[in-house]
């Protein structure tokens, strides 16, 4: 589906970008894709969202949209094809509340990473442990919720098992060593599921 000069601003390795890359891809939104390291220090991004993350998505009237989970409500209703979001209300804040997870678990792992990044004197070992707790909380809390289920809610593909791909995508591209497979068989299964869709083989997370 063509929509006037809509322009995504995201880097690769973004699992925040891939969640609304794959979202463009699944409702066929067609998009110019710009490549950009928000940690360079002669990126653009700080001119579209202050808060210098990515993604941001960039109107045809010059507006910027960001925060991941706000682009892809846009993307979401700009095309009638497949529905991601669900118009009941009470299965939309379904959706929701496992994107709120995804994300959240996802949040957790990025601020561990980054805290190891810091010289090793300035370094916090609690804070990176609290974080990597939240990261394997959050983890058992998707495979208990799971439970068999076709997909994350229920039978339909939704915002809920693009948020989750994109997170466990991240941690097998930056966490390989934590195995988050072991003891979690439905998680495990739903990734190798949603790994055969061509929004998620086209958008695997890379330098």
């Amino acid at each position: 589906m063509a929509t006037a000069r809509l322009k995504l601003i995201g880097s690769a390795a973004s699992p925040y970008a891939r969640k609304a890359r794959i979202v463009a891809a699944e409702k066929r939104v067609e998009y110019i894709w710009e490549l950009q390291n928000p940690w360079a220090a002669d990126t653009s991004v700080p001119e579209f969202n202050p808060l210098g993350k990515v993604p941001v998505l960039l109107l045809d009237d010059g507006a910027a949209l960001y925060d991941s989970s706000v682009i892809c409500e846009f993307l979401d209703s700009v095309s009638p094809i497949g529905k991601l979001v669900p118009a009941d209300h009470r299965e939309r804040i379904e959706v929701r509340r496992w994107e709120a997870l995804a994300d959240g678990t996802l949040d957790a792992g990025v601020l561990a990473r980054l805290e190891n990044a810091r010289p090793a004197h300035e370094r916090s070992q609690s804070w990176v442990d609290r974080q990597m707790a939240k990261v394997v909380r959050g983890l058992d809390a998707m495979e208990k919720q799971l439970d068999t289920k076709g997909f994350c809610c229920g039978n339909t593909f939704t915002l809920a098992d693009i948020a989750v791909g994109a997170c466990l995508g991240w941690l097998d591209f930056r966490y390989p060593q934590l195995d988050w497979r072991a003891g979690r068989s439905e998680l495990a299964r739903l990734a190798a599921k949603l790994a055969e869709r061509p929004s998620f083989t086209e958008t695997v997370p890379h330098e």
